[in-house]
């Protein structure tokens, strides 16, 4: 999100980019509140959340940690469920679990969650204040993967880390009043709805600070260096190209998710592209 005193980024250049090719309406995952380059350097930030109208959560108590085999699926074509060696099975319903979803299906419950344990890695920061800050077990494996990185020559930056309930309920109003509701819906995660709110989740910078936030960080060294490598440290590229119909949103080279090592390196192996496909969910394209 930016600036008090800078425009609001739009994104709508990059929905019209993606409509035109494509034929779909934006449906961007991020919304940063903090270190976002000029209007001009970075039109397309990172993911958002929340509204007073949000619907009601349909998922089980956020105290129950059910095992990810016994929770309830409803998709389609259920994809196989995570590998059985893998030990634990984490809840896919309670926020402290790294296996949390959080989709426009599957708000976060308790919605205002704060996780007990953030703290700021030690890793190149691009932003301050709460975006500087992760999960603990998230900060130590970006730490790693951090470090791996740049002892090939891959320097990445924390862009955007942490968000509250309150910070997304500021950027998605803020949307609203903008744009109005249906355009903000695509453009900003209704609070709650936001894996930043977890402290799993990050977005990533390139060293050189190019297309921060936008369709051609992909091609910047970290976002290829973390395509290629995250999943060594547990972490997934959360929304990946081409999958917008099953995740929400349109392709996010920079958004990170930590999900643990072996299951980021059971999905790479097996090919799974998706957490809804790895966890037999259904697709979340739009709020329910």
């Amino acid at each position: 999100m930016p600036n008090d005193n800078t425009p609001m980024p739009s994104r709508r250049a990059f929905a019209g980019l993606l409509t035109a090719s494509a034929g779909l309406a934006a449906l961007t995952a991020c919304t940063p509140k903090d270190g976002v380059p000029s209007p001009a350097a970075a039109s397309m930030p990172a993911q958002g959340d929340v509204t007073s109208a949000a619907p009601a959560s349909s998922s089980p108590a956020a105290t129950a940690t059910p095992s990810a085999t016994t929770e309830p699926t409803i998709a389609a074509t259920p994809a196989p469920a995570p590998s059985s060696t893998i030990k634990p099975q984490h809840s896919l319903t309670d926020p402290t679990s790294p296996w949390v979803i959080v989709n426009k299906h599957r708000p976060l419950n308790p919605q205002d969650f704060v996780p007990a344990d953030l703290v700021q890695p030690a890793i190149r920061l691009a932003v301050s204040g709460e975006a500087a800050l992760l999960n603990s077990t998230t900060a130590a494996a970006a730490e790693k993967m951090f470090g791996a990185a740049a002892s090939e020559g891959v320097i990445m930056t924390l862009a955007s880390g942490y968000r509250s309930y309150t910070t997304q309920v500021s950027t998605y109003n803020g949307y609203v009043a903008s744009t109005g509701q249906a355009a903000a819906d695509r453009a900003s995660a209704r609070p709650g709805h936001s894996e930043h709110q977890t402290g799993w989740s990050f977005d990533i910078g390139d060293g050189g600070g190019a297309c921060s936030f936008q369709p051609c960080f992909a091609e910047q060294p970290a976002a290829i260096w973390a395509k290629a490598n995250a999943h060594k440290f547990g972490f997934v590229v959360r929304y990946p190209w081409m999958f917008h119909d099953t995740t929400g949103y349109f392709y996010e080279s920079w958004h990170l998710r930590y999900i643990g090592v072996d299951a980021a390196v059971d999905m790479a192996t097996r090919g799974i592209t998706t957490l809804e496909e790895y966890f037999g969910l259904e697709a979340a394209p739009d709020y329910l």
